[in-house]
């Protein structure tokens, strides 16, 4: 072999896209999606697109080297259970989910296959892991913050809305963290004047339900908490929010560029695209007991000013300073 082909065949070696050299190893690998969502909600699927396209960026293309089983919840928890065993039966080599809705329910079906999560807050506490940096079992991700950033809802709603003085705060009770999560916007009440009232939702005709009966007083707000129920019928929610002149603060900016009024909370898109480099990283043979559970390190504050003015509401200047973006 000559000099010259030598070179330029070590140079092309080299140069191998990493799909190939993922490939190597000759076995097609597979990961099981469980959403505790919709197939058809919008952003859910915007969120897979990340992940997917996150995972081609570091080598693995599915129908190519790596098989990806998707399932969907729909906010029921029966059907989230049967996906669970459906998917832990065709035994993937990674598992990628979405809130404790899934986990729970896959904790107590597998404690072998790893599993990276996104959209749960504060595993620690929760009791998912035992700590973010070695969080031990089959488990690590990419949560949406601690229960103590919950309690920041509040402060943003009453700073948007300083008539507000008594607050419900939508969740459901098939989720774990949720309470945690209500308990540190509970904390925060006496130091804003507001009576916190939870209400317990787990479709959305009692989503419905309790929003009206919540706005038959005045001086009302919602804090909307991350869960399948609400996240499934966001429309739902702002519809009600402006119909009974209630205002509302959640955890996804998504929600503000639906008509809700102010959200506070994590890049839903970047937990995706990082949840994917676990999953390469898994798929290459590292442990996910070895993998640190990482916290958001940016959070992002959104105003709807059309959503201000149509419930007769005057965003002080310094808070549309500081936040990261305003929606006109």
């Amino acid at each position: 072999m000559k000099r010259r082909d030598f070179i330029t065949l070590l140079g092309g070696a080299a140069a191998w896209p990493l799909a190939a050299r993922a490939q190597q190893g000759g076995r097609v690998r597979r990961i099981g999606v469980l959403s505790a969502f919709a197939e058809a909600d919008p952003e859910v699927q915007a969120s897979l697109t990340a992940f997917r396209q996150a995972l081609q960026k570091l080598g693995w293309t599915d129908g190519s080297n790596v098989r990806i089983d998707f399932r969907w919840g729909d906010a029921n928890p029966t059907r989230i259970r049967a996906q669970v065993k459906e998917l832990v039966s065709l035994n993937p080599d990674v598992f990628l989910v979405s809130t404790a809705l899934v986990l729970q329910p896959l904790l107590e079906e597998s404690r072998s296959i790893p599993i990276v999560f996104t959209q749960i807050a504060d595993p620690v506490s929760a009791g998912f892991v035992a700590s973010l940096a070695r969080p031990g079992g089959n488990v690590t991700g990419f949560p949406v913050a601690e229960f103590a950033t919950f309690g920041k809802l509040l402060e943003v709603l009453k700073e948007a809305a300083p008539h507000v003085t008594r607050v419900a705060v939508i969740l459901t009770p098939d989720q774990r963290p949720q309470a945690g999560m209500l308990s540190a916007i509970e904390a925060n009440a006496p130091a804003f004047k507001v009576h916190v009232t939870a209400a317990v939702v787990r479709n959305a005709a009692e989503l419905e339900n309790a929003i009206d009966q919540f706005a038959r007083e005045p001086d009302g707000g919602l804090i909307v908490l991350p869960n399948p129920v609400a996240l499934g019928n966001v429309r739902l929610i702002v519809e009600l929010a402006a119909r009974h002149r209630l205002p509302a603060a959640y955890s996804y900016r998504y929600i503000v560029a639906e008509g809700g009024l102010v959200s506070y909370g994590a890049d839903l898109l970047n937990q995706y695209r990082q949840a994917a480099s676990y999953v390469d990283r898994i798929l290459r043979g590292e442990k996910p007991a070895d993998l640190p559970v990482q916290q958001p390190t940016k959070f992002e504050l959104v105003i709807n000013l059309k959503a201000a003015n149509a419930l007769g509401l005057t965003v002080p200047p310094t808070m549309l300073t500081i936040a990261d973006e305003v929606i006109e």
